[in-house]
């Protein structure tokens, strides 16, 4: 058996939604399909229907009778789907509990003290106050970079997933450029600025998403985070290319648009220097 307390039970609970007898949005199928992808288990045994058939009745069995390794690794598993259908748009007490239940499921199989997921960790930031107006880059700039910021948030609420990311990648390629044509000295010194086949430092405007990502980076405009995951949005923002979308079979979906929201807010805090 596992070694949750009742206290950690109930917040697994809690976040499930087991009190009805379901548990998150699974079907009896894709329940028992989810179980046995994971560990093998056949979560339909009569064992596990000691106290009841309901779903949320099996899973409080299963974690009564299954070890801790196993019971972590299924609870870990279903964190990531809650993650995936909620985190977006749920409450702060539910994003905090959610991450409680993280460090309990880390804990029982035996990962208390794993490295965290740098994807989970870099989303799990906050940025509430995000504010384009702070940035020094041209005024005439900011209103319509701010404009496309709302319509990528909107965009998101409505799971409209490769808008966000076309939105994104265009907004943070603004926001580079703008930072670069304030600081052209500090931009054009940077070791790993472009350069042209005489070994000219070229024109901002012959620079690539990427090239600028990486001297921002270099002059300390971003921080290691964003560097990394803005490489992936500029990526994302690359399926704007139909043809190029069908072959890589590019399907962005909300986690994806998560990502990239993300991205971009923690590249505006970087460049109004509001992160630590």
């Amino acid at each position: 058996m596992s070694n949750l307390t009742s206290l950690d039970k109930r917040k697994f609970e809690d976040l499930f939604g087991m009190e009805s007898g379901y548990v998150l949005d699974f079907t009896n199928r894709s329940f028992a399909d989810f179980i046995k992808g994971k560990t093998g288990i056949n979560i339909y045994d009569g064992k596990y229907a000691q106290n009841g058939e309901s779903k949320a009745r099996r899973l409080r069995e299963f974690w009564a009778i299954e070890p801790d390794i196993t019971v972590g690794k299924v609870l870990s598993s279903l964190l990531e789907h809650w993650r995936y259908l909620y985190y977006s748009t749920a409450t702060e007490t539910k994003k905090n509990l959610h991450n409680e239940c993280q460090k309990l499921a880390q804990k029982i199989s035996g990962s208390a003290n794993a490295e965290i997921n740098p994807e989970v960790d870099f989303l799990q930031k906050k940025y509430a106050n995000v504010n384009i107006a702070k940035l020094n880059i041209e005024p005439l700039l900011l209103p319509i970079l701010e404009s496309r910021l709302q319509e990528a948030i909107q965009c998101l609420h409505n799971n409209s997933s490769f808008s966000v990311v076309i939105l994104c990648g265009s907004i943070l390629e603004g926001l580079l450029l703008g930072t670069a044509l304030t600081n052209p000295q500090i931009f054009n010194t940077a070791s790993s600025s472009p350069k042209d086949n005489e070994g000219k430092v070229k024109k901002f405007n012959d620079w690539s998403l990427a090239q600028f990502i990486d001297v921002a980076y270099e002059t300390d405009f971003l921080k290691l985070d964003v560097k990394k995951f803005s490489q992936e949005l500029r990526e994302f923002r690359n399926y704007i290319h139909p043809y190029q979308q069908m072959a890589s079979k590019f399907s962005p979906d909300k986690h994806t648009a998560e990502i990239c929201l993300q991205v971009l807010k923690a590249a505006i805090a970087s460049l109004a220097k509001e992160r630590p």
